[in-house]
């Protein structure tokens, strides 16, 4: 095994707020950086989350550190005597910083009741950087060993268990085989666990560098029933050519194909990965928009989770509705006739158990929803309309680049390596398609200006309040997105046109 090469403790190792926050704390008070911070340090990572721990009268010093340093803070838990403080983002960064009381007696009592080893290491920031590691954690992090602090390190916490798929994903830790059966044991008691919690946690696995791997760690261990139920029936769900793969293995794959794209097309792209024919092609075509889609995917629907992480939630919730949906005709045809209507229900169930915001909510069951469409705009052999495109977009909004990203990983796992290059080209132009009308011709092609309101067709066309007006102005707005109607006379003469259409039907 590789270990890793570790960087000694310096005061440069951390950031220097934390010199700040240390000015700030009597020179006599035993206070430790402990947890992830520490091990980030020796590793040379810089960690915008900070846990501080004391004997006593943490939640007093927090708020005095928040005072000083002019930030934020919230008293977590009065009982347990854990605060919390929110310094102003700097740099594009946020920084959490959380003071606690020893859980326990002592310093090691309470490193001893933490989550893995790596994270069970303190420095003293009065004593000179110190390292306190009552469990061996700085061996195990050269190592690159995930072991459990004590056998009932999941019984006392189920979360961990999804924190150690996540931390042994991010650094590519190998869990040890007695630290494995600990969390297979303690998974039945994720049942008992707050779903904020779990949805904390998910999401910042979504987030790292191999969603899929995670989520199939998270299958092998049995969590995935517990906290993604949706996902079980996928398992052996036979699909019809050109799958390539049942429904499971293929949702696995959009999501890893889907986090391929977002690196493919980020500003820092990876040029291994632009580096196969297929890939190669989307960087070629698609390339132009990465500043567009780094603002985009780094839009804020909630500030605790991203757009990137619900877009992958979207790809394991594209396929659900297939279980409930299949049928098999007299010649053995498997179909799935509107298995996207049922997926976004199913997805809108458990992201509001999850207890997702509204915004969240939405957007995730209008991507699920809406996720054939770009495919099926390629399948007519034509580049989109300018009338599909306007449509597209007139129910998605901006969730249409979503969509468009979606469909993109759906195309490459559906087909594999049989999927037809002619086919693969022709997709990337559709989306492309959308892409730019979003972005560089909206006022066209998706929003364009208001000519009349309903005022307007009130006076104009001696109209009464009632639908009439609604339907009037969204078919001037797409006659305007498709060229027929340039300016206002235009769309009162198209509008009365259309009322007389009415009549004679």
């Amino acid at each position: 095994m590789n270990q890793i090469p570790i960087e000694p403790l310096q005061s440069s190792t951390f950031h220097p707020i934390v010199d700040q926050i240390v000015a700030v704390i009597p020179k006599d008070t035993h206070i430790y950086l402990v947890g992830g911070a520490v091990r980030d340090a020796f590793l040379s990572r810089t960690s915008h989350d900070l846990d501080f721990i004391l004997p006593e009268n943490a939640l007093e010093l927090a708020r005095k550190v928040a005072d000083h340093l002019g930030a934020a803070f919230y008293p977590l838990d009065p009982v347990r005597n854990y605060g919390r403080v929110i310094l102003p983002p700097t740099e594009g960064n946020r920084f959490v910083v959380d003071f606690a009381s020893f859980q326990g007696m002592s310093l090691t009592e309470d490193l001893l009741g933490r989550d893995f080893t790596v994270n069970a290491m303190a420095v003293g920031l009065h004593q000179s950087l110190q390292l306190f590691d009552p469990l061996r954690g700085l061996s195990d992090l050269k190592a690159k060993r995930l072991r459990a602090c004590t056998p009932d390190a999941f019984k006392n916490d189920p979360i961990r268990i999804l924190r150690g798929i996540r931390l042994a994903e991010a650094f590519e830790f190998q869990i040890m085989p007695e630290t494995l059966g600990f969390m297979r044991q303690a998974t039945p008691l994720l049942q008992n666990t707050s779903p904020e919690r779990i949805r904390d946690e998910l999401f910042r696995i979504l987030d790292g560098s191999k969603p899929a791997t995670s989520i199939r760690a998270l299958e092998y261990l049995d969590v995935l029933p517990l906290i993604l139920p949706e996902l079980a029936p996928l398992k052996g769900l036979t699909q019809p050519a050109p799958h390539i793969a049942d429904a499971w293995e293929h949702t696995l794959d959009v999501v890893q194909k889907l986090q391929d794209i977002l690196l493919v097309l980020s500003p820092s792209y990876e040029p291994d990965l632009a580096a196969s024919l297929r890939m190669g092609l989307i960087s070629l075509r698609l390339g132009r928009f990465r500043a567009q889609l780094e603002s985009h995917l780094t839009t804020v629907l909630n500030p605790d989770r991203t757009l990137k992480s619900l877009l992958l939630l979207a790809a394991l919730f594209h396929d659900t509705g297939k279980p409930a949906t299949k049928t098999t005709d007299e010649n053995g045809r498997i179909r799935f006739l509107d298995h996207e209507q049922i997926g976004a229900q199913l997805a809108s169930q458990r992201i509001q158990a999850l207890q997702f915001s509204n915004a969240e909510v939405n957007r995730l069951v209008l991507i699920v929803r809406q996720h054939m469409r770009p495919l099926h705009l390629t399948q007519t052999g034509q580049l989109p309309s300018k009338r599909a495109i306007y449509r597209l977009f007139r129910v998605c909004g901006e969730a249409g680049i979503d969509v468009g990203l979606l469909s993109l990983a759906d195309v490459l796992a559906t087909y594999g390596s049989t999927l037809p290059q002619d086919l693969w080209a022709h997709h990337i132009e559709v989306v492309r398609a959308l892409f730019e009308a979003w972005w560089e011709s909206p006022s066209i092609s998706v929003s364009p200006p208001q000519l009349v309101n309903g005022s307007d067709l009130l006076t104009e066309l001696g109209l009464t309040s009632g639908p009439i007006i609604g339907q009037l102005l969204e078919s001037i707005r797409e006659a305007q997105a498709v060229g027929q109607i340039q300016d206002r006379n235009q769309a009162l003469r198209f509008a009365r046109d259309y009322l007389e259409e009415l009549k004679d039907g």
